[in-house]
């Protein structure tokens, strides 16, 4: 990226990928991951993990993958919209299971031989499904019954049901009242807290190479707060297109400015109503300019497919709008 070397840094702070060098795990993180380890490891069955879009899931799972030891073998599915058939035979490809043929009653059959065997070596057999707000009420209720694998004194099979709020509401349809029933933990993500937020913000700066931890002033932070709301995903969307900004405008340091940048961007793109605005103050050939800059600009998005990550699209949009607005 453009800004790297402007602002000292290695590599992109504030990348969407889920890069375990980039985690940052608050107190609250690492209770809910704390708690999913445990669930597992114990053999407890059914676990929930919920959380707002945006909070961390997925990583939080991945670091759950890091923590198991060799005698855990996992399959995670992250395609929640499959059917109950299409899922089962996702875990057996997952585990290493021979394909027994197309019966279900066969595979189910191959599944439980597999997790009795495992259980008599003293290993463990987690399944984790990603997105599980997707599932309909069906196919919970047949992977409920995937929890009847089980000893007189334990879980053959610790299932992990993981995804957004509207999973809550889901268990709670009287017709999955029995998977309820047999839900033992349930773990909640929790959001960034005010304090937590700027720790987020310089550990992620701290990772990408940054000498300046200060590079988001006091005020740009308690912005990127109020805005975000403590999740993320967001910050780290928002936390990119400043850097964008403060480049564009050759700034040292991120300032309140910046941010409101960066959100008006976000949320308004092409149609800022800040833009709008400043077209009645323009001389009518500024005027012409500016509008016949702003079909170019949407015409060409049209074109190529308007992708608000795109550094060159960002930085080159914010230059053309400021040479439309300076008047000779």
């Amino acid at each position: 990226s453009m800004y790297l070397n402007f602002y000292g840094l290695n590599e992109k702070p504030f990348n969407s990928t889920p890069d375990p060098r980039f985690l940052y795990m608050s107190p609250g993180h690492r209770e809910a991951l704390a708690q999913l380890h445990y669930g597992t490891q114990e053999r407890k069955g059914f676990i929930v993990l919920s959380g707002k879009a945006g909070t961390g899931e997925t990583t939080l799972l991945q670091a759950l993958l890091r923590r198991f030891d060799g005698d855990t073998a996992v399959s995670y599915v992250f395609h929640s919209t499959l059917p109950f058939d299409g899922i089962l035979e996702y875990i057996l490809e997952d585990l290493g299971i021979s394909k027994p043929g197309e019966s279900q009653a066969r595979r189910l059959i191959a599944l439980s031989n597999f997790l009795i065997e495992r259980e008599r070596a003293g290993q463990n057999t987690a399944l984790i499904i990603d997105e599980a707000q997707n599932l309909d009420a069906a196919t919970l209720e047949q992977i409920r019954l995937l929890s009847n694998f089980e000893t007189a004194t334990s879980k053959l099979l610790q299932i992990l049901l993981a995804g957004q709020p509207e999973l809550k509401a889901k268990l709670d349809l009287p017709e999955l009242r029995q998977l309820k029933q047999r839900v033992v933990l349930r773990c909640q993500i929790p959001l960034l807290t005010p304090q937590e937020v700027p720790e987020y913000i310089r550990n992620r700066l701290r990772v990408a190479g940054a000498h300046d931890m200060a590079l988001f002033n006091e005020a740009a932070v308690d912005r990127i707060m109020e805005y975000s709301g403590g999740i993320p995903r967001v910050i780290s969307i928002l936390g990119d297109h400043c850097l964008l900004f403060g480049y564009a405008d050759q700034k040292r340091r991120i300032d309140r400015q910046a941010v409101n940048q960066a959100i008006e961007y976000l949320e308004e793109g092409m149609t800022s109503q800040r833009r709008v605005l400043a077209l009645g103050g323009l001389r009518p050939r500024r005027q012409f300019q500016w509008v016949l800059g702003t079909l170019v600009v949407a015409l060409a998005s049209a074109v190529v497919g308007f992708v608000l990550s795109a550094d060159v699209d960002i930085l080159d949009f914010v230059r053309s709008l400021r040479q439309l607005l300076v008047v000779p």
